[in-house]
């Protein structure tokens, strides 16, 4: 066990409370949401320096990465380049969050944790997105971090991922996962409990299928089998459950998590969300508020707006067969209560990533058997869109222009990476089902 450079002895940590499972897609929809609500309300230059001005009040809270961009007006322009962006889903027992979860109740309050912690990959030219989760109980190399507070933590060489938060805060789950991946990460976000319920409150829910009648005992949820729209407290329970359904491990739940994310990225693609302002407004206005009140937390360089709306643009016409959500892949150790990294084949898919190369899957949606493919999504056609009158101040034909005719992809096709079967996942255009526990 490694010690603090005050002296004092760290000592271990493995808070599982029955209902210690939080949120995943809502910590990319918290961030992103918000982007893409400010890249529709940037269509016009009003719109966007409104955006820019109302966003800009949480570039102050940021944290640093070390290497952050100061704070400019926003450009239409989408972001150069590829984007890695942390996503962390943390467990604490801080306000309201504390009625969410039975450990916090039972007074279980010390630390903060990682329970959820994704990587959003968004490729260079061609545009690809690939979400990678990796399991809280892998055990991994925890780097030498530096505490909110301060406190200097000394590097650990085993230790489950999700103490890196507690240690170091948002910036030590950025530097384990930097270690663990060779992904240099330039953006980075957290959430609590309160942001994904008010968040999957905004964006007005996400539809989730389950095979059959599904209920928890732990989180409370009951589900009949079929088609279900979840927001709220709702929405969380279902991010967390992991019992009553696959093996019940948070294998499992990860896989029920790239469900809600798929669902997701395909209702934010659609009409009913990407063509509605007042819908995208109030996700904005929410995903700030969130901010201001300290339910989610940036890194400086992802506080800027700027920042936002060019990753938005980036990210917003992505074919569904090109958004992938995977598992970090892992086998288990100790007995089946922690799992250690597969490191060879974790390298085939972050070479892939590293040439910009498509993903073939190989393996099933889940490695805890919590999922199944039952269809197949086809992304909507976009919107017409009637071109704003001019009013009367403007200078007739100033600064309009009509959108360019699709055209076909000018770019060679590329030959898949297949994958190995232990990165496990699924693409955005793969409708799956939760699968009751085996």
């Amino acid at each position: 066990m490694s010690a603090r450079t005050d002296g004092s002895r760290r000592q271990p940590v493995a808070r599982h409370g029955i209902l210690k499972s939080p949120h995943p897609f809502t910590q990319i929809v918290t961030v992103l949401v918000a982007v893409v609500a400010v890249v529709v309300l940037s269509t016009g230059a009003v719109g966007a320096f409104a955006a820019w001005n109302a966003l800009s009040s949480v570039e102050a809270a940021g944290v640093s990465l070390g290497d952050d961009e100061g704070q400019l007006p926003p450009t239409l322009g989408e972001i150069e380049g590829g984007v890695n962006l942390l996503i962390v889903g943390t467990d604490s027992c801080d306000g309201d969050n504390a009625a969410l979860s039975g450990a916090c109740q039972a007074g279980d309050t010390a630390g903060e944790r990682n329970d959820v912690t994704m990587l959003l990959h968004i490729s260079d030219d061609p545009r690809r997105v690939t979400v990678v989760s990796f399991p809280r109980d892998m055990i991994v190399p925890i780097p030498a971090c530096t505490g909110e507070d301060g406190t200097q933590y000394s590097s650990m060489s085993a230790q489950m991922l999700n103490v890196s938060y507690m240690y170091g805060g948002l910036s030590c789950s950025v530097l384990t996962i930097e270690k663990l991946t060779g992904i240099d990460i330039q953006f980075a976000a957290a959430t609590r409990w309160t942001g994904v319920i008010n968040m999957s409150d905004a964006v007005g829910g996400v539809d989730v299928c389950v095979s059959d009648d599904i209920r928890d005992p732990h989180t409370g949820l009951s589900l009949t089998k079929g088609t279900h729209t979840l927001q709220g407290v709702e929405a969380l329970q279902f991010l967390r459950m992991r019992h009553g359904i696959g093996d019940q491990s948070d294998l499992a739940r990860i896989s029920n998590q790239q469900q809600f994310m798929s669902s997701m990225v395909r209702k934010l693609q659609s009409d009913g969300v990407l063509a509605n302002p007042a819908t995208l407004f109030n996700l904005a206005t929410t995903a700030v508020k969130q901010v201001n009140e300290g339910q989610i937390v940036l890194s400086q360089s992802l506080a800027n707006p700027q920042r936002m709306v060019q990753i938005a643009m980036a990210v917003k016409d992505v074919a569904y067969e090109d958004i992938v959500f995977v598992q970090y892949p892992t086998t288990y150790t100790d007995g089946g209560l922690r799992v250690q990294p597969v490191l060879s084949d974790a390298a085939v898919l972050f070479q892939a990533l590293a040439n910009n190369e498509p993903l073939e899957l190989t393996g099933s949606t889940s490695d805890g058997y919590g999922t199944e493919v039952v269809g197949e999504a086809t992304k909507p056609e976009p919107a017409t869109t009637a071109t704003p009158a001019p009013t009367e101040s403007a200078t007739p034909d100033a600064g309009t222009t009509e959108a360019p005719a699709p055209t076909e992809s000018t770019q060679p096709s590329q030959a898949a990476v297949a994958l190995p079967p232990s990165v496990t996942g699924q693409k955005a255009d793969q409708v799956t089902c939760t699968v009751k526990q085996r």
